[in-house]
Formats: structure tokens, sequence, C-alpha cells
């Protein structure tokens, strides 16, 4: 690409209609950012980076994904080489399936489990929980080893590769709260809810976007 990059690159949070996607939207323009909600596969295809949101149950996330016919949209995106981040389901259906939903197909874009967390403890976890974050994480860069992040969930993943684990949580079992590669980042908890540390875990999305573009 020609020139500089701009300075507020356009980024696509995918509307699929399910119920509250506009908080991560919302937290990113109040960044500073260009971000957009849409459902316009044209307008994420070119967009510099996609953000894929989720609330909820994991088989109706897929279901709705599918009928918005924004299936392929979303795996093209979280493969290609521009910055993708999923959030709390948007994470989960990176995965080939949930126990919350066994007959429907996650994405399959990272190994692993996701499963149900243990009954001993008390479920969904809702609330603050602290995080161990991998070294030399890009997707934490400028932010505390072991911050605290604010979780909605019952479903995490398990026996993901290290590799592809950004941080770590514990609630009843060890599973990874975070995942990160290159240019795909997810989350099992809500950035746009964990206070100024989700905030700047954004703003290093934002930035990663404004590299890219």
């Amino acid at each position: 690409m020609t020139g500089s990059a701009p300075a507020r690159p356009r980024i696509a949070v995918i509307d699929y209609g399910i119920g509250n996607l506009a908080s991560a939207h919302k937290a990113l323009v109040h960044l500073g950012a260009d971000a957009v909600l849409t459902s316009d596969p044209d307008v994420i295809g070119s967009a510099a980076g996609v953000v894929l949101p989720g609330v909820g149950n994991f088989g109706a996330c897929m279901r709705a994904l599918r009928i918005a016919g924004l299936e392929e949209v979303a795996r093209c995106a979280a493969l290609d080489a521009r910055p993708f981040l999923g959030i709390c389901v948007g994470m989960q259906m990176l995965f080939a399936s949930s126990d919350e939903s066994p007959e429907t197909a996650g994405l399959g874009i990272v190994a692993g489990q996701v499963r149900r967390l243990p009954d001993t403890v008390k479920l969904p976890q809702i609330g603050w929980n602290t995080a161990e974050v991998a070294p030399d994480s890009a997707m934490f860069r400028g932010i505390v080893a072991e911050p605290w992040l604010y979780f909605v969930h019952s479903y995490a993943a398990f026996d993901t590769d290290a590799a592809d684990v950004g941080a770590w949580c514990e609630y009843g079992a060890r599973f990874a709260c975070a995942i990160e590669r290159p240019t795909l980042w997810a989350t099992q908890f809500h950035p746009e809810k964990s206070s100024s540390v989700g905030l700047a875990l954004l703003g290093n999305f934002a930035n990663a976007c404004r590299a890219a573009a």
C-alpha cells in the first residue's frame, strides 16, 4: 500500500442479528476508531480489521451467522492477514464445536474443545476474575501481567494448544480466556466491559488495524 496509513482505519463489527452486539462497536468508537456495525460482506471484506462479537448460546449464534449469510465471510476474515477479534461467544465460534450445542458446527479455525465449566463452581461465571497473560503478548501490550477482566459465561475453551493462548484463567478449572495468533485475537471475557484494561486491549487492536492498513 502506497502512502501513509490512515489515522482511523475502518473496523467492521459483524452484525448478524444477535442482541447486544453494539457494545464492542461503541467502545471502539469511544477510542476514536472508525468502527462500523455492519452485515454488508463488501464492507467487512474491505475493512482494515474485523470484530466478531457473540452473546448467549453457541448454537444460536452460529445459526444466526449462517442465516445472515456471513459464516464464510467471518471464516475468511479470521483466516486472512487482517487483524481479527472474536469476543465471548465470538471466541467460542472459532472452535469446531461446543458442548453447549453439540449438533452445531463452529468455524473450525482453532483447535481445542469448548466445554461446560465444572459444576464445582457457580455457573455462569459472572463478574471479575484475573488472567495469566502469556509472555510477549501483543494483545496485552502495556497491560499488567495479571489483569482483572469481566466474564459472563458457562462454557470455555479447554485443551487449547498453548501456542494459540494469549491468556489463561482459573474458574473451577484452567481454561484459555484469550486466543492470540499474529492477526487473530479472541477473548472469552468482555473487553468492552473490563474498564481501563479492556479499553487498553481494544486500543491495541485498533493500533494493529492502523498498522495493517
